[in-house]
């Protein structure tokens, strides 16, 4: 369809639009050839630079043919019932000079009847029309060019990783028999600033992944609501749990002793009590490989050492609390000022309601 509507154009429209395409495709073609090494984009580009050299040829051979034409000499129409040759012309033409010179009449005296000629057909300017083509059809060659190159530049940008919990049902009844539990997916966009890579000393990094789930703590038969959220980046992954129960952060302290916790140092944050503490990670390995009973999980191993501020709910801790966990499978770990100031800056973005005690937990 597009080569019939390109037929119907008028030679000096569709030649030049041939040309600036050709032109601008095998340009471009074998410029990314050149640049990607690609044989094969470079036999395209090819085949467009000489499909375009032909019709340059065929142009130039048009506007050589036209200019010839114009300096040919015009002769005078030939009247109606006379010979395609000039002999019999001449002859008609010199009668009535003989007929005039016998009556002794000047021939001068006798005034020669101009040839009258056919107006010529007014042709459409065809050098404006061939520069209205290469005009309109380098711009559009120069759209094709340039915005690809913008395109694929600002898609290449990277973008900050929005909060999807993907839950799709309704927050298990833990939630709605707590009235201060938050989801998850509230403690993600306390979560994810904008400045958490900053606030994590790694300024310029973009967050990968932003995820909040609503689950409950383990060994309360559903009954404590535990949701979280998890921010990864390319150096560090960022944790963010609260816990509804009623143990308070000095008893979570003596908790700590019999258990594996590293580094232990209580502090005070937004007035808050506060304990830090390290732990390692878990490492668990999954194989998707094919066989009879399909894929196998290897052992459970110790992972990367994590870093884990705790902070109470309120300033009374009167049980709960907040945890933000920071590591890296480097198993390089941010200074603790970094964690206090992440905490002073999440914590207050995290919805507060009303402070009923809990039942049944």
């Amino acid at each position: 369809m597009l080569g019939f509507l390109v037929r119907l154009l008028p030679f000096w429209v569709r030649e030049p639009l041939l040309i600036v395409v050709g032109s601008v495709f095998g340009v471009r073609i074998m410029y990314l050839a050149v640049h990607d090494h690609d044989k094969a984009a470079a036999g395209i580009g090819t085949v467009f630079l000489v499909f375009t050299a032909i019709r340059v040829a065929g142009v130039v051979r048009a506007v050589r043919a036209r200019r010839n034409r114009g300096s040919a000499p015009v002769q005078g129409p030939v009247p109606a019932g006379a010979a395609p040759h000039p002999g019999p012309v001449v002859q008609a033409n010199a009668a009535p000079e003989r007929a005039v010179a016998e009556k002794g009449v000047p021939a001068r005296a006798v005034p020669e009847a101009a040839p009258q000629q056919a107006a010529p057909e007014k042709e459409p300017n065809w050098w404006l029309q061939a520069l209205a083509a290469v005009a309109v059809f380098a711009a559009i060659g120069a759209a094709l060019w340039l915005v690809p190159d913008r395109l694929t530049s600002a898609d290449s940008t990277p973008k900050a990783a929005s909060c999807a919990s993907g839950e799709t049902e309704a927050p298990p009844k833990a939630y709605r028999e707590n009235p201060r539990a938050v989801t998850g997916d509230e403690l993600c966009e306390a979560l994810n600033r904008p400045d958490l890579a900053q606030l994590l000393g790694t300024p310029g990094e973009i967050a990968d992944t932003a995820s909040g789930s609503n689950g409950t703590a383990p060994l309360t038969d559903e009954k404590v609501a535990l949701p979280e959220a998890k921010v990864t980046f390319d150096t560090y992954s960022v944790n963010l749990s609260a816990t509804y129960n009623h143990l308070t952060t000095a008893q979570y302290v003596k908790l700590m002793k019999f258990g594996d916790e590293q580094d232990v140092r209580t502090l005070t944050v937004l007035g808050r009590p506060a304990v830090l503490s390290s732990d390692h990670t878990m490492k668990i390995e999954i194989s998707l490989g094919g066989g009879v009973t399909g894929g196998t999980g290897g052992p459970v191993e110790q992972g990367p050492l994590a870093r884990t501020l705790t902070v109470a709910l309120d300033r009374e801790d009167r049980g709960g609390h907040y945890d933000i966990t920071v590591w890296s499978e480097s198993g390089a770990l941010p200074d603790d000022s970094r964690l206090s100031a992440i905490a002073e800056k999440v914590i207050p973005a995290i919805p507060e309601r009303s402070a009923r005690q809990d039942a049944g937990n």
